[in-house]
């Protein structure tokens, strides 16, 4: 049974003075488990490592891409495979329990598990044990040497590009989008979640599953961008965040930290520069 991202639902509507009552649409909204399989050919362990409050589709890209940001993996050759779960104790948990097991030769730590992998489908750093660890996680991120220009016309675009590509959100107006533009301003992927980590892990499992994919690239969210989603990009390697909405003040020092651009409040006649203005030109 395949998930739908959508869901049919009796409402009523008010309209000045009139009640109606009719079928609406809402986004789908159910638990994704995530269990690991690790360790060597012969002494394989197996430990449910996150849960996290999703939109049912594309899955798998989701699971890869939160490995790969929470640094479990560094590239897809990593994941010697990857599933639904078909044995579940009830038929709620059909398609909501997906099975990646990672090559021995992968170190995977138990450390890992200190974290409290229950991730809301708002807010990713909640789960972090400390702030101090939030900050020794950073050491395996790389500054971002990308010299790469675009021009302030093709960030005004981007908004109601990807609005355009969203089809879900057009029928229900809940989700979060994640776009991925190339320097012309070229929608190359969008995904949709509840959650705006969720759609950025989606979106960042896709292109790790890509053979070929741009590095110079334009991240555009839908929403505010917080300390997280910032992590998120630096592990990825985006050069360029831009979103509707505001960056956090952890957001933009972490941007500045590690020569990311990031822009804010985009709209179709105008937006914010927080950090990295050298990569936009004015015209």
């Amino acid at each position: 049974m395949q998930k739908l991202p959508i869901k049919s639902t009796k409402i009523i509507s008010q309209r000045e003075n009139q009640r109606i009552a009719k079928e609406d649409l809402v986004v789908t909204e159910e638990p994704l488990e995530i269990i690991i399989g690790y360790g060597p050919e012969n002494e394989r362990t197996q430990t449910s490592l996150a849960i996290t409050m999703r939109t049912p589709g594309h899955d798998f890209d989701l699971v890869v891409g939160f490995l790969f940001s929470e640094g479990i993996i560094t590239q897809v050759t990593d994941i010697s495979s990857i599933r639904h779960c078909e044995n579940v104790k009830s038929p709620e948990e059909y398609g909501n329990v997906v099975k990646i097991e990672i090559k021995p030769e992968v170190n995977f730590s138990k450390n890992h598990l200190s974290r409290n992998f229950f991730i809301n489908s708002s807010c990713g750093v909640c789960g972090k044990t400390s702030i101090e660890s939030i900050n020794m996680e950073q050491s395996y991120f790389k500054n971002n040497d990308s010299q790469f220009q675009i021009s302030s016309e093709i960030i005004l675009k981007l908004s109601e590009n990807l609005f355009a590509q969203q089809t879900i959100f057009s029928n229900t107006g809940g989700l979060h989008a994640a776009g991925l533009f190339d320097t012309t301003g070229s929608l190359l992927m969008v995904k949709e979640d509840i959650g705006r980590h969720n759609a950025l892990d989606k979106l960042v499992g896709w292109q790790l599953m890509q053979k070929n994919y741009p590095t110079e690239k334009i991240l555009f969210l839908s929403g505010r961008v917080g300390f997280e989603l910032v992590q998120k990009a630096i592990v990825s390697q985006f050069p360029i965040i831009a979103a509707v909405g505001a960056p956090s003040s952890l957001a933009v020092d972490l941007a500045h930290e590690f020569n990311i651009t990031l822009v804010g409040f985009v709209k179709n006649n105008g937006f914010n520069i927080y950090a990295g203005k050298e990569r936009i030109t004015e015209n």
